[in-house]
């Protein structure tokens, strides 16, 4: 088969002719038709995001695809099916804690990166090996466009974070980060899992306006100052009632200060989800009163990923129309235009702005 490989950071990726893999017991061959490029994709092939990925490795974040072979111990997925690979693989040996990797992106300590050893390569490639309870069977209306289905790799992150933050329909949540790549596509979840209202902050004018023209009056925008204090009271206003969740989406770049802004706009017992990058590459952690959270009751969890039922469920809403993936702009390039697609993914990581990668093409 071919596949794109990072031989080393700072690097472009390679486009050659490697061994098939070769799925064992527990495991599905995939024919990959279609992966989402993440805009911070140069950012990792650099080195800059110091991601524990160990080249030479075929990369990527799951995919949607064809299965080419299944192992004995599958009972429902069949050679033929058109399916979603979720790339957030988790060790079979312990089932309380269990080690976690992103197959062909990143791991979790040294459990995770003894997983990643033997799930190495993920979906650059024309075939996959994928473990079998990692494969999800996508409706019949999906093969139209199974490219359009790989943005199930964006919206499913936002989705654990706004299960593990327990969102009630009607309720009110504000995305901090939200004219991202990540943070917009959690607006939309947000609305598609019921919420009443989501607050929509960011910098960026144009992204913000596309929210409020997309969605109405069910988000408010709010263009942020960079100065902590009229920023979150500019945040709290915007919406006539309490905010009831914050799900924090902010990229490693931005200040904790920005982070903590929107986190104290939640209401008192109101719930916060971390689960961006603020401080990943050095400067303020986020430093949140001690006596604010004990006298509002307020909950503080951060979510990395999301639980497997989060692939079934982003599925089931994406085809009952509940989230539309229609009025996405989709950028597609084939195996050969890798690093072009990758160049193409950093200066399109804007709102339901995608960047496909077509290996079959």
């Amino acid at each position: 088969m071919r596949a794109a490989t990072l031989t080393a950071f700072g690097s472009p990726l390679v486009v050659h002719d490697v061994p098939d893999p070769v799925a064992g017991g527990g495991e599905v061959l995939v024919e990959v038709l279609a992966t989402c490029v993440p805009p911070y994709a140069a950012e990792v092939f650099s080195g800059e995001r110091r991601y524990p990925l160990e080249p030479p490795v075929v990369p990527g974040v799951g995919g949607v695809g064809r299965v080419v072979r299944v192992g004995p111990d599958a009972t429902r997925v069949k050679v033929g099916d058109l399916v979603w690979c979720d790339s957030t693989v988790r060790a079979r040996d312990d089932a309380l804690t269990p080690d976690i990797t992103l197959q062909g992106w990143s791991s979790r300590g040294e459990g995770g990166a003894r997983l990643a050893r033997y799930l190495h390569d993920g979906p650059f490639a024309e075939l996959m090996r994928v473990p079998t309870e990692n494969v999800h069977r996508l409706p019949a209306g999906a093969a139209a466009d199974p490219a359009r289905w790989s943005a199930l790799g964006v919206h499913t992150i936002p989705f654990g974070g706004l299960l593990a933050g327990g969102l009630a329909a009607g309720e009110t949540v504000l995305i901090s980060g939200a004219t991202g790549n990540l943070g917009s596509s959690a607006v939309v979840v947000a609305l598609a899992m019921g919420a009443g209202h989501v607050v929509a902050p960011g910098r960026n004018r144009a992204a913000l306006d596309l929210l409020a023209d997309r969605f109405g009056s069910r988000v408010s925008p709010v263009e942020l100052s960079g100065d902590e204090d009229t920023d979150r009271s500019a945040m709290a206003a915007a919406t006539d009632g309490p905010v009831d969740l914050v799900l924090d989406l902010l990229p490693p770049r931005a200040p904790s200060s920005a982070a903590r802004a929107a986190v104290m706009t939640v209401r008192e017992y109101g719930r916060v989800v971390l689960m961006g990058g603020v401080g990943m590459l050095g400067g303020a952690d986020l430093a949140l009163p001690y006596p604010w959270i004990m006298r509002n009751s307020v909950t503080v969890r951060g979510q990395w990923m999301y639980p497997r039922t989060a692939n079934v469920g982003m599925i089931r809403l994406i085809a009952a129309g509940a989230l539309d993936l229609v009025p996405e702009r989709n950028t597609r390039f084939g195996l050969d235009q890798v690093n072009d697609a990758v160049t193409h993914a950093a200066a399109h990581g804007g709102p339901f702005d995608r960047t496909i990668l077509t290996p079959r093409a």
